[in-house]
């Protein structure tokens, strides 16, 4: 199993604090965001992830090459980061999509035990994190379900069909890279595909075959880090 980090992004909600630094540079407790999902999936035993880097690559570069350990991160440039969504990032680096991974947003944290749960759970082709909570906004991406079986995934899905939310973590194993990867380069040759989110592709598959689950872990803490706001609340992060 490998991890794809998706951490192209420069942050923009999140100025002044990003002004000159990728949003995965901020620094968090002793290291940095990018820092501790690294730690954390090398203590889950992950030992091989790609960074995609697009705004001041070079930092996250150096953070990499100061690495050391069992983990093995590599980065991966993506020069239409300003211009594109993370649909064609994930498109760019569909070639280190050839055998089970973990694609993982940039901006998402979480304890050990969440990801042991999440790489411990039953096989399946593509399976997507979620959280429940009372009520969601228009913020959060929403997941409409069937059991466990995921329908529809979205942020614009209406409160009454939203039934927990993805954390930005989702795991693909068998034929699930096939799947996506397919389904990367159809969307590609549409006209919408440059400013498609990847969890699009997601929602067609799920629509479309039926090859998608879900896996919660509900009780587990995570974070996410969009806002100022959010950067601030992870001084009383307790993982």
């Amino acid at each position: 199993m490998k991890a794809i980090i998706l951490s192209a992004g420069r942050g923009s909600r999140l100025l002044p604090l990003t002004e000159s630094m990728p949003k995965c540079m901020l620094p968090v407790k002793n290291t940095t965001l990018l820092g501790c999902q690294l730690d954390t999936l090398e203590r889950a035993g992950i030992r091989q992830a790609t960074v995609v880097t697009g705004f001041l690559p070079g930092l996250v570069e150096a953070e990499l090459a100061g690495r050391s350990g069992p983990l093995k991160a590599s980065a991966f440039f993506n020069p239409f980061f300003q211009v594109a969504d993370n649909l064609a990032t994930c498109w760019m680096v569909r070639e280190q999509m050839n055998e089970d991974f973990l694609l993982i947003n940039g901006d998402t944290l979480f304890e050990v035990a969440l990801l042991q749960d999440v790489l411990s759970s039953p096989a399946r082709p593509i399976q997507v994190t979620i959280d429940r909570k009372a009520s969601y906004d228009s913020d959060d991406m929403k997941v409409t379900l069937e059991g466990t079986h995921l329908k529809a995934i979205g942020k614009s899905l209406g409160q009454s069909v939203s039934h927990a939310e993805s954390i930005g973590l989702l795991r693909f194993m068998g034929s699930g890279p096939g799947l996506f990867r397919a389904k990367l380069e159809q969307m590609m040759r549409t006209q919408d595909g440059v400013s498609a989110w990847f969890l699009k592709a997601i929602d067609a598959i799920a629509r479309t075959t039926g090859e998608v689950e879900t896996f919660s872990i509900q009780g587990r803490a995570w974070a996410e880090v969009d806002t100022v706001e959010d950067f601030k609340a992870l001084e009383s992060l307790s993982f």
